[in-house]
């Protein structure tokens, strides 16, 4: 048997490579998309509100394009809350991490690659332009708990949406303190062309445990054993290890 043939016979092996490769276009997308609109210069003018609207635009782009190949999480805390709520295998939560840290340097590389020097690092931003730092009033704990606490509330959507009692209704699911990572792999891409570590930890833990913490919350304590629905319903789909997705 040749390997093509080999292959042909067991899809499910090029859905995981599709996964992989989707999870990485999509974080290196949302990090590029992103980490663009948080450039000011004297010639272009920002703010606080359309960079924060541009995130939001960021993360619609990657989740509308590749949500259907790999579930787009984008995040390592998502990945690590879809593995604890039991819709990801280990194994493709690995490749997952791997495929996010990986877009998120090929994101940010290319928008150093097509920025000026003085659009990345300035004098409003002298630790690079979308780098994650804490505000000056702002102790190390503190940093912390922020990330722990908004993460917690991004990780609780997530396990809704994933909650079988919520399969019919997916379609209605809706920073100056510390940056607003709750993503590390969002910290990592500018960090690392950057050079710039300070409390970078904090990006890692906070949003970690956060996902950690909040999916085996809502895992024993809210999760429904209704899969009927799943069943019954007339609509397509298409399984990526245990992560179900809608068919192309």
């Amino acid at each position: 048997m040749s390997r093509s043939q080999w292959w042909r016979l067991q899809p499910q092996h090029r859905n995981r490579v599709a996964a992989f490769f989707g999870e990485l276009v999509a974080t290196a997308t949302f990090i590029f998309v992103a980490c663009m609109g948080c450039v000011q210069t004297p010639l272009f003018l920002n703010s606080h509100f359309q960079s924060a609207l541009n995130f939001g635009l960021a993360i619609l782009i990657a989740i509308q394009c590749y949500g259907c190949v790999s579930g787009a999480h984008l995040n390592p805390a998502i990945t690590l809350a879809a593995w604890i709520f039991g819709v990801l295998t280990w194994r493709m939560a690995i490749a997952y991490f791997v495929a996010q840290v990986a877009g998120a340097l090929i994101g940010y590389g290319l928008l150093v690659a097509v920025m000026p020097y003085n659009a990345i690092k300035g004098v409003d931003n002298p630790a690079g332009v979308c780098v994650t730092v804490l505000a000056t009033d702002i102790t190390v704990l503190q940093g912390v708990f922020i990330e722990f606490l908004i993460t917690c509330c991004l990780v609780a959507v997530a396990c809704s949406v994933w909650d079988p009692r919520n399969a019919k209704f997916k379609d209605s699911v809706p920073g100056l303190f510390t940056g607003a990572s709750m993503n590390p792999t969002r910290s990592l891409g500018p960090a690392v062309w950057n050079n710039s570590w300070e409390h970078h930890w904090i990006y890692w833990v906070g949003p970690l445990v956060a996902g950690l913490v909040a999916s085996l919350i809502y895992r024993f304590a809210f999760k429904g054993d209704e899969e009927f629905e799943l069943r019954s319903s007339t609509a397509k789909l298409r399984v990526i290890e245990e992560v179900i997705v809608p068919a192309p």
